[in-house]
Order: C-alpha cells, then structure tokens, then sequence
C-alpha cells in the first residue's frame, strides 16, 4: 500500500507518521508538500498533526486553502482513504470533509499526556483490524480539541455509526473525568458517511513502538493495511 504523508508549514508529526509507516510497518511512504496537486498514485492520505500555517485564524483554516486539500478532497470523492489526526482533524473539518468543528479546549490549556480511548465501531477501514469496545492507551497534544456539532449534525453521526472512538477511563467508562477537553459525547474521533475519511485528536503514530510505552495505536495503521 503507498501513504502520502501531507507537509504543510508548520506540520510537526509528518515525520512521526512516516517513520511508523514506512519503517515500522515497511510500507511505501512519501512526503507530500503542500503546494503538491498531484497525489493519485497513493491508496491512503496521512494530514498529520502540528501547527500548520501557525494555526492563525483558527487551526486548519489556512492549511484547508492549500493546493494538496483539493486534491485530497478529489482523492477522498473517489473512494480513496484519508486519516487526519490532530490538526489533521481540524483541517479535515474546515475543509468540509468531516462534519463539525474543534473548539479551544474547555481548560482553554494545551494539554498533551496519555488518554484512554474507546472504539465505538470496527465497520470501517481504520478500526477493523481492533475489537469494538477495546480501550487505547493514545496520546493527546492540542489546545484546540474540543469537538462539537450541532444537534442535527451529531444525531446524523449517531444515526449512521460515525463516531469510531471516544474518551473514557481505563475500564472503558465515559464521562466528565475522563473527557480530556470537553468534547460533545466525549467523542475522539469520526468518520464520513462513506467511512473513507477518518480524524481523530488522539496520535496513533506515537503510541505505536513498545519504546513509547504503548502501541495501542497501530491497530488503526494496521486496519488500512487490510485494504490491499
């Protein structure tokens, strides 16, 4: 399977994602900048977490004008996969990819330690390789991870399984403790209706070497790789 890693100005995990994918699972990997248009030979999108664009106006609301997002919009259209994590999900919202938006967190504090995880749903190309209701030890680093949609649009994501993974305590319980920042529902992450598109707050890629002290997070790299 080929990965196209985005790079924007800013972007502090590009390197994390490609070194997980191409050297610790052996996959072929790129970097792909920004002012990139041209994306079509790869199966699967990594927009990675950092601080693109400096995160002026609002996190990911410059990165969604780059030229590479209208070719992930196109990728995505076709079917393709596409998986943002951190600021990664706040770019794939602003640009419309991904219902909802990431406000600043409720603390208004960056926060960045382990979180507990609970996946939602494995009828999706990133959680199929992970039992349903399994707890991930994942990181989390970001001021702005607040999710939040209106009544509609979360019913919408309820009623059609979008919502892949949420926070919660160790024993897999949700609620106000174990919500990092406040997210509606506790919600870590969702998908599109067509579950080709995935971003999630919490870095897989950092949770995915024994070294690091976890490697819950590689089930979702793992996931894609089914897909061949």
């Amino acid at each position: 399977m080929k990965f196209g890693v985005v790079v924007f100005p800013g972007s502090n995990c590009d390197h994390d994602c490609y070194h997980v994918l191409k050297h610790v699972l052996g996959q072929e990997t790129d970097f792909v900048w920004h002012k990139e248009r041209e994306i079509s030979k790869y199966d699967c999108i990594v927009v990675p977490g950092g601080f693109s664009y400096g995160d002026y106006l609002r996190t990911g609301a410059i990165a969604r004008f780059s030229p590479v997002m209208e070719s992930v919009q196109k990728h995505a259209e076709k079917g393709k996969l596409v998986i943002g994590i951190c600021n990664g999900f706040q770019i794939l919202t602003e640009s419309g990819l991904l219902p909802g938006a990431l406000l600043r967190n409720r603390s208004l504090k960056f926060i960045c330690r382990n979180v507990n995880i609970r996946v939602e749903n494995t009828d999706s190309p990133f959680t199929r390789k992970i039992n349903k209701s399994a707890v991930l030890k994942i990181p989390i680093a970001h001021g702005e991870g607040n999710y939040y949609a209106d009544e509609a649009t979360l019913a919408d994501l309820k009623k059609n399984d979008q919502i892949l993974v949420r926070y919660c305590d160790e024993k897999g319980l949700t609620g106000d403790t174990a919500n990092p920042n406040g997210s509606l529902e506790s919600i870590a992450g969702i998908c599109n209706k067509k579950r080709n598109v995935f971003g999630l707050m919490p870095h897989p890629e950092r949770a995915s070497e024994r070294e690091l002290g976890s490697v819950d997070g590689i089930g979702i790299f793992k996931s894609i790789l089914e897909m061949n």
